[in-house]
């Protein structure tokens, strides 16, 4: 086996800050002297370089264009790499896994995005050990076959697939969880994989990229006492494409009269309406209640076990690459890239 080569793409967060002992502030530190800031690096037996975007992204300042950046870099250094590790703000990380995943196609390399909850210039930081394993997995390989070739998010001894997985935390060093599909590795003395639940390419097509997403969607979350007037303005809101709706349980909403009326007449006009539960674990099954057998009767899509972030950007990607609303509809039906159980 040839030497292994990992890149490390720093696009902002926690993670690379530092103390500036002039100011006593946390300022982003150079990320080509990472070795001088964590020299556990020198141990590993394979080669790390890093790329930093300049100036760093504050993860609440994602949006597509930053995607676009880095499967543009993923791109440019895929036949140079064994694989990547992206440092990323967590407010935002589990829409960008999202996001990479499906716009990176039949992907056999790991890239893994990780960060940390205190800066890495601080004692306690877990941003170190957090680095240190998501290289070890991001290099990890068996029999000359990478282990996780997939977009994955590591944080806190866990590895998730990426368009599983929704920030929780704000303050626990376990910040993500993945409730409707187990880790892909766990660790502690040793990284256990988890093998079945892994996805492995079925066959070999050539790597690609998509570089453009489509944000004229919307997202509504359905609470107790709703204003119409609050629906109406999402539902015929200029120029929106699809909306992800947020709803309780498995799947269901008000049978309020204004507000299925307000549905129907958006469908009926071209607007496509898929359906997420607001619940952390669990599925949509509009069939079960008659409060969710209204929706899918006035034309709204089932999204099954899609978390909100997974939504989002599934249809951002699907509205840029398909061409009718009945092949983005088809394609919400089909899992892409392990993002829904069916």
């Amino acid at each position: 086996m040839g030497e292994r080569n990992i890149l490390i793409i720093y696009t902002g967060g926690t993670i690379g800050m530092i103390n500036d002992p002039e100011t006593n502030s946390l300022i982003p530190f150079d990320f080509d002297n990472i070795i001088k800031n964590v020299p556990e690096l020198r141990n590993f037996d394979f080669l790390i370089k890093s790329q930093s975007f300049s100036p760093p992204v504050d993860s609440s300042d994602i949006d597509p264009s930053v995607w676009e950046k880095l499967v543009s870099i993923i791109e440019n250094n895929y036949d140079k790499f064994d694989g990547f590790v992206i440092l990323h703000g967590t407010d935002t990380m589990a829409y960008t896994a999202s996001a990479l995943s499906f716009m990176l196609h039949n992907l056999q390399k790991p890239v893994i995005l990780t960060g940390s909850q205190l800066p890495l210039g601080t004692i306690r930081t877990d941003g170190k050990e957090n680095l240190i394993t998501a290289l070890e997995i991001a290099a990890a390989q068996k029999n000359g076959q990478t282990m996780v070739p997939e977009v994955c998010i590591y944080f806190q001894d866990k590895l998730f697939r990426g368009n599983r997985t929704t920030k929780y935390n704000a303050e626990n060093f376990r910040a993500f969880r993945s409730d409707n599909y187990p880790p892909l590795a766990e660790v502690g003395i040793h990284i256990k994989y988890n093998y079945p639940y892994i996805r492995y390419a079925s066959h070999s097509g050539e790597f690609g990229v998509t570089k453009q997403m489509n944000t004229n969607i919307a997202l509504l979350k359905i609470f107790p006492g709703i204003n119409r007037n609050v629906v109406d303005a999402i539902l015929n809101s200029p120029k929106i494409e699809a909306v992800v709706l947020e709803t309780f349980g498995s799947g269901n909403a008000t049978t309020a009269k204004w507000f299925i009326n307000a549905i129907a007449n958006a469908t009926s006009k071209g607007l496509l309406i898929l359906n997420v539960t607001q619940c952390l674990a669990g599925s949509v099954d509009m069939e079960r209640y008659s409060t969710g057998v209204l929706l899918l009767e006035n034309g709204v899509v089932g999204g099954y076990d899609m978390t909100t972030e997974s939504a989002i950007t599934k249809l951002m990607y699907l509205l840029a690459v398909k061409n009718s609303r009945e092949e983005v509809e088809k394609s919400l039906n089909l899992s892409l890239r392990g993002e829904i159980n069916i």
